[in-house]
């Protein structure tokens, strides 16, 4: 059972200092500090504008901000039906075990059902055993047939 004083919300425009608070410490636990370019004003525009490219839902402990889903919708032409890529998942150190990724995924589920997903994507470093057992534990499978490509902003030019 999830810890009953959880409250996970869809993130609004007041919740931007936090949002920005914990993409730092995502970036920090993915090893990568000095690639966080996001700023307040570039998230209030695309998260909160009039056509969002992303969404965040954010897991609170007595209005504490505590971590946060990061998402948008995706579609699949082999299912013909939309999905959701999972870009984010972090827990605060001092609240991970408390299930508070599993009550973010939960409600990143029952957004998945609402609007008639065919599934959830999304990727976790090799190195990160601990978030490993955690997809497997909540029923994810781990695909290891693909590699992640990406043409950087160096590359687009």
């Amino acid at each position: 059972m999830i810890c009953p004083n959880i409250l996970i919300r869809d993130a609004n425009k007041s919740d931007i200092p936090a949002i920005i608070e914990l993409i730092h410490l995502k970036a920090e636990f993915d090893g990568c500090p000095e690639s966080v370019e996001a700023t307040p004003k570039k998230l209030e525009i695309d998260l909160f504008g009039d056509k969002p490219l992303a969404f965040v839902l954010l897991a609170e402990v007595d209005r504490n901000p505590i971590g946060l889903a990061t998402y948008h919708f995706i579609y699949s032409t082999f299912l013909a039906t939309p999905g959701i890529w999972l870009d984010d998942l972090y827990v605060k150190a001092e609240h991970r075990g408390h299930r508070v990724g599993e009550a973010l995924m939960l409600r990143l589920r029952q957004i998945g059902q609402e609007k008639d997903c065919g599934r959830i994507d999304w990727t976790v470093a090799v190195s990160n055993e601990r978030g490993i057992k955690f997809y497997e534990r909540i029923g994810a499978n781990i695909i290891n047939k693909v590699k992640l490509c990406r043409l950087d902003s160096q590359a687009l030019q």
